[in-house]
């Protein structure tokens, strides 16, 4: 039987469309996590940046890979049902921390997240990964959004540098570029969420996000996890996160001294 936050049929949904929403699956750890928030922007870590765009207004700050500094990160993802709630989606025995990430963005600001995949930046391979993106305040029109089904293109999507709009890579061949889901009438989905709902979605899923136009600010709490078929994969080039000297040779399972397996049928 599967967590009693979701069902047979979320699972199902998960595995055709990429894509789903949990309602509360934090929703016991928001002011740990708020104090986490605090604790990151307070002392940020080495790849925290302000993604300051040129004609952009307010302030979106953004860090990853802090849950082993941060104990009240290291809190949640230890005792929250996400690592459960993980490999029930991904039909997997066991879930790894991959990493975490803190997305802010406050009152009036303008630059949006740009549509993007995640899995062309990392250096993990696999089908059974799942990244949950949950908001510390209430969300309306600066929601994650989604493009349904896109786990399953033939292509992955060309991974960009998000203030400068350069690729990643240099091997652009191996990427559709990225498209413009609203012009071309992709089925996105997104929600009105509440501090400790949860979108999950696969590494290969496209999403972005609004601006935040509101009075409030939007906090993101954002867990990446994979199950039993992720393998480490080269890339040509710096991946990000980058994880220096990791020392793992492509094929390998990610090591479990850095990436703990945090749950186990």
């Amino acid at each position: 039987m599967p967590h009693p936050l979701i069902t047979q049929d979320d699972i199902d949904t998960y595995q055709r469309d990429g894509v789903i929403v949990i309602r509360g699956l934090f929703a016991d750890h928001v002011e740990t996590l708020r104090k986490g928030v605090e604790r990151n922007m307070t002392e940020p870590g080495p790849y925290a940046s302000e993604n300051k765009k040129e004609g952009e207004s307010g302030r979106f700050f953004d860090d990853y890979c802090n849950w082993q500094r941060i104990p009240e990160f290291a809190e949640v993802i230890e005792t929250s049902a996400a690592a459960e709630v993980a490999a029930d989606l991904m039909n997997s025995q066991t879930t790894q921390v991959f990493h975490d990430h803190v997305l802010v963005k406050e009152p009036g600001t303008s630059m949006a997240t740009p549509w993007h995949t995640d899995g062309p930046y990392y250096f993990v391979q696999g089908q059974q990964t799942v990244s949950f993106w949950s908001p510390l305040d209430p969300v309306k029109d600066a929601a994650l959004r989604c493009v349904a089904g896109s786990h399953a293109w033939e292509k992955p999507v060309m991974p960009m540098r998000w203030v400068s709009d350069e690729s990643y890579f240099p091997n652009k061949e191996d990427y559709m570029p990225v498209p413009d889901p609203e012009a071309e009438g992709m089925d996105i989905r997104e929600w009105e969420m509440q501090p400790g709902d949860a979108v999950a979605f696969n590494y290969a899923i496209l999403h972005g996000a609004r601006g935040n136009t509101s009075q409030t600010r939007r906090r993101a709490f954002s867990l990446r996890l994979v199950g039993d078929d992720a393998r480490y994969v080269e890339r040509p080039g710096r991946t990000s996160p980058p994880f220096p000297d990791h020392g793992m040779s492509a094929g390998e399972r990610l090591r479990e001294d850095w990436f703990p397996v945090i749950y186990r049928r």
